[in-house]
């Protein structure tokens, strides 16, 4: 039977992060059928930094409590440069790290990843043995990377994750996601993350088309179902994974997610 890996994003940029809060929280998602965490590198007061102290604390609390795959993000606007956005790759732990495949307008803000940018993170990710997620915002990010694998091939698999919903950016209507889906290499895994959403039938729509990861929480939308928000992370997990077993699927656990992604636990 076919197993769908839930990622999540639990903190909303710019909001403060309380360790031992967020470490419950997705403990409690893996136990409703999370299998990989993705922070950024923040300060408890929620802003970014080059500093992974406080991302390490949070990692460390998490691990304590649940087994999950550790990803790290080297994304989000901000000032800092490509090198400064990599130092989350040194935490030991990290099993697979965000590869931004291009710039974009993000809202109001340019979100500026040159090839050069791109180049510096797969390699940093590959020298360290972790898997990279390509996070492409359009169609024409998949091309930028197709040139960077000729330059330095890729190991396999390839994840692709397919952004939707940021101004700017992919809109989520099943015909884009169509669209995005077809340009996607055959040999590639592909996942897909829905900012902003307030539905679930653009997952429910990307599970149904194959996707091999499928991201929710906070970081994205808080959304639960009609005027209900969510308080808690596992709650949208919850009713994420509710949606996988409804088409007769099952969520991958922490261990399956490695054996499908060929991660090494670290």
């Amino acid at each position: 039977m076919r197993k769908v890996i839930i990622s999540l994003a639990p903190v909303q940029a710019g909001t403060p992060v309380d360790a031992d809060r967020l470490a419950e929280d997705v403990k409690n998602s893996v136990e409703a059928g999370a299998a990989m965490c993705h922070l950024h590198c923040r300060k408890p007061d929620g802003s970014l930094t080059p500093d992974i102290t406080y991302m390490t604390e949070c990692f460390e609390k998490i691990l304590d409590r649940t087994d999950v795959v550790v990803q790290a993000s080297t994304g989000g606007v901000s000032d800092m440069s490509i090198q400064e956005r990599c130092k989350p790759l040194d935490y030991e732990k990290v099993e697979s790290a965000s590869l931004n495949g291009g710039s974009t307008n993000l809202g109001e803000s340019v979100y500026i990843n040159s090839f050069d940018d791109i180049r510096y993170c797969a390699d940093a990710v590959y020298q360290r043995g972790i898997l990279p997620e390509t996070e492409v915002f359009d169609i024409g990010m998949l091309h930028n990377m197709a040139q960077v694998e000729n330059e330095r091939p890729f190991a396999e698999p390839i994840l692709y994750n397919l952004v939707f919903g940021h101004k700017g950016g992919m809109q989520p209507t099943i015909e884009a996601l169509t669209a995005f889906r077809s340009f996607v290499p055959k040999h590639a895994l592909w996942g897909v993350t829905h900012f902003g959403r307030d539905n679930w039938t653009f997952l429910a729509a990307a599970v149904a088309m194959g996707c091999t990861v499928v991201r929710v929480g906070f970081e994205d939308s808080d959304y639960l179902g009609e005027g209900c928000r969510a308080q808690y992370n596992y709650q949208i997990v919850e009713k994420m994974a509710a949606i996988i077993r409804s088409m007769g699927l099952k969520t991958a656990s922490p261990d399956e997610a490695r054996a499908i992604l060929k991660l090494r636990k670290r």
